[in-house]
């Protein structure tokens, strides 16, 4: 029996960046980056929400959202926009998404990246046990924000990704659209077009 025959395939260490992404902005741009570095990850996974579970405002058409993730990753190669969670019909639950890749590709070290926002509230997410025995938990750190975490959810253990301080919210870019306000800053320019062109956040967008 040769060595390549004896030698075990390295595993594939996958990030999951899963979110609403309305729209994807440049801090989204910047923890996918940080992630990758700091977890030596092989790639990752976007997965915009088909039905946020826990939003009650209105949401941009999955479609519209998806489109702006492809065009924000556009030149990572390692990058790519997974749609399962757009296709599920009813609520969109990380551990059913988390349950069917295992199922696809066994064998993966699957690395969920979170904010600190959905660190602190991970204790209401669907089967938050099961989910954090099938992921290695890595939680964005932006210096100087510090948010009370479940202790139940604290005992397991996560990873810190060091976050450079960006101040960007999609609900402050929704709100400057409305306004006429510049975005140029905030989100990637490809995806400031397609807000632009699509009348997204201003009314009735285009189809």
């Amino acid at each position: 029996m040769s060595s390549a025959e004896t030698t075990a395939a390295p595993v594939r260490r996958i990030g999951l960046l899963g979110g609403t992404f309305d729209p994807v902005h440049n801090a989204h741009v910047a923890l996918a980056e940080s992630a990758q570095t700091a977890l030596g990850l092989d790639s990752v996974l976007w997965l915009p929400a088909g039905q946020p579970w826990q939003k009650s405002r209105a949401i941009t058409p999955a479609e519209h959202r998806a489109a702006m993730v492809e065009l924000a990753i556009v030149g990572q190669s390692t990058w790519r926009v997974d749609r399962r969670e757009m296709k599920r019909a009813g609520p969109s639950y990380t551990l059913d998404t988390v349950r069917e890749l295992n199922a696809e590709q066994p064998g993966t070290q699957w690395h969920l990246i979170v904010g600190q926002d959905q660190y602190a509230g991970l204790h209401t997410w669907l089967g938050w046990q099961e989910l954090l025995s099938l992921v290695q938990l890595a939680v964005a750190n932006r210096p100087g924000a510090s948010l009370a975490v479940n202790p139940a959810v604290h005992a397991q253990g996560h990873t810190v990704v060091p976050l450079s301080m960006l101040d960007i919210a999609a609900t402050d870019i929704r709100a400057r659209v409305a306004g006429g306000q510049d975005i140029a800053t905030l989100v990637p320019e490809a995806v400031a077009r397609y807000i632009d062109f699509h009348r997204l956040y201003r009314g009735t967008p285009r189809s």
